[in-house]
């Protein structure tokens, strides 16, 4: 390890549970009873891409998901051999590494399509395809109109041996909202897409719609798979406590005190002077910032567990640094302060913070990084 990693690891860290990805896994693939694909797009959400890999296998993942081709071959390269999709591909994509790798891969229209047919070709290595149906959340996935074609497309290439068809899937716009009136329109609009598909050749497809809140909370959409994403990771995407559904956070962020200083009352803190101290107290000051991914609207709003509380950020979040108002409290130098974890031990979670800067635990967690050393404990997926 060489100093500047020392002093890192020294300063502030993000501690990840793999036992907690794994156990939150089985539970999932528990409840529902079916084929589970973990989803490990985003490094892992935060947590770490391969080892959060291995962690959701070891507790029962059927596949894996992932968004860029980057990502799947990475877990290839890391010796991860398990069923693996890649779903967002721009024009050019280079789809002879994907077959390579045995990486299936999504298509939403036609010339993508064309693209991977033009790779199997080249290649000589038939491709394993899933096609994604755009059922009303308008983002990616082939729209109604255009999914006759699509499918027509992949069914002659299917009959010509260039490829498989192994999923047909598509993503849910309000499943955080289980009583939304969009959700059944959506089922509605992907069955049809499945139908269409069925009568096109395209039977042995596997169908899957629902991601963590419906995996959660929406029995009907779980269909032959299901994939979460969050979830995995011990984080309710309902916002609630996810310990209802038997998952716990595997996320603690914590630091170190840098600095404490006594001042008297009425001295403003940070930038902007947006706090000021209503009496005689102890400031610490906590070296990491927006820099690192914690939000500057964390400032005057956000949690921290220092001395055996919460207290909340005095003052503007910096680029580097912000400052706790401890009151008469021991905090010293080097003293360990949390900003959110599973809540067990009376730190925030990432839901509070979530809630006080009015943004989702998603962003918080997959944000966090800069100066902040990753460091994995648990056993689940390690190697030998």
């Amino acid at each position: 390890m060489t100093q500047l990693q020392q002093a890192l690891d020294a300063r502030a860290e993000v501690v990840v549970d793999l036992d907690a990805i794994a156990a939150n896994t089985a539970a999932l693939r528990e409840r529902v009873g079916r084929p589970l694909m973990a989803v490990v797009k985003a490094d892992g959400y935060g947590h770490g891409l391969v080892p959060a890999a291995r962690a959701a296998l070891a507790g029962g993942a059927d596949a894996l998901g992932v968004t860029v081709l980057e990502e799947a071959l990475a877990l290839r390269a890391a010796g991860v051999t398990a069923p693996l999709l890649s779903w967002q591909h721009a024009p050019g994509e280079d789809y002879a590494a994907a077959l390579a790798a045995d990486v299936e891969v999504s298509v939403n229209a036609e010339w993508a399509l064309a693209e991977l047919i033009d790779a199997v070709r080249a290649t000589g290595t038939p491709a394993r395809v899933q096609l994604f149906a755009d059922t009303g959340l308008s983002r990616e996935g082939a729209t109604p109109a255009a999914w006759p074609g699509l499918v027509a497309a992949a069914a002659r290439a299917q009959a010509d041996g260039e490829l498989t068809v192994t999923g047909l899937w598509s993503h849910l716009a309000y499943a955080d909202a289980p009583t939304h009136p969009t959700i059944g329109r959506q089922v509605q609009v992907f069955e049809e897409a499945v139908a269409l598909a069925r009568a096109a050749g395209l039977t042995e497809a596997r169908r899957h719609l629902a991601n963590s809140a419906a995996t959660i909370a929406l029995p009907d959409t779980w269909y032959d798979m299901v994939r979460p994403g969050v979830a995995v990771y011990g984080l309710d995407p309902l916002g609630g406590n996810p310990a209802q559904y038997g998952l716990r956070p595997a996320m603690t962020v914590r630091a170190r005190v840098a600095l404490t200083k006594r001042v008297p009352a009425d001295v403003g803190v940070s930038y902007g002077h947006t706090y000021a101290t209503a009496r005689e107290t102890t400031l610490a000051l906590v070296p990491v910032g927006y820099a690192d991914g914690v939000p500057r609207a964390a400032g005057n709003r956000a949690p921290v567990l220092a001395a055996g509380a919460q207290r909340t950020i005095a003052g503007r979040v910096c680029m580097d640094q912000f400052v706790l108002d401890v009151g008469d409290d021991a905090v010293a130098p080097g003293d360990t302060v949390v900003l959110w974890g599973p809540g067990t031990d009376g730190e925030p979670t990432a839901q509070q913070w979530a809630d006080a800067v009015d943004t989702i635990h998603y962003e918080l967690v997959t944000r966090v990084g800069g100066r902040f050393r990753r460091r994995h404990v648990g056993s689940a997926g390690v190697l030998p």
